[in-house]
């Protein structure tokens, strides 16, 4: 039997490219739920002090997030062309509530966790509110609650 995991490109779900991205692939995906990982690398434009700053935490568990609205715009195998992106803007539109516990150091790799609360999904447009964990084994580094906004350009 074999016990490797697969694991999805993060660029079949967002528009972003180096250095901004900080998601490194998806080990699961679904209408409410996303699980990704990141590996904290020293040359992370968010490294501050040998850690990965709480700026660079918040755009992981951004990015986590919307990997979940952003799979109704992206094609799940992108052409070498288009690489994935089919135009989105996106943002955060609101952070009810974030909670950075420590912050994790290089060469940590983190596990983040979004989850569906509630959604608007229009063909041009999403609206969301998710609730976010990141975390390496037992170690919470951050925990909270956030609204994003996708818009088809």
């Amino acid at each position: 039997m074999n016990s490797e995991k697969t694991y999805i490109d993060i660029k079949n779900y967002l528009p972003h490219l180096q250095p901004m991205l900080m998601v490194d692939a998806i080990e699961h995906i679904c209408l409410e739920r996303v699980l990704t990982h990141f590996e904290i690398k020293a040359d992370c434009i968010f490294i501050e002090n040998n850690c990965l700053s709480a700026s660079g935490l918040i755009e992981n568990a951004a990015q986590t997030c919307s990997s979940i609205s952003g799979q109704h715009y992206f094609d799940k195998e992108p052409s070498a062309e288009s690489q994935g992106n089919p135009g989105i803007l996106g943002f955060i539109s609101s952070i009810k509530k974030i909670t950075i516990h420590k912050l994790p150091e290089i060469g940590t790799k983190i596990q983040t966790e979004a989850n569906l609360v509630a959604q608007v999904q229009m063909p041009e447009y999403s609206i969301c509110t998710l609730k976010v964990t990141a975390y390496h084994l037992d170690t919470l580094f951050l925990e909270g609650e956030m609204n994003l906004f996708l818009q088809k350009n």
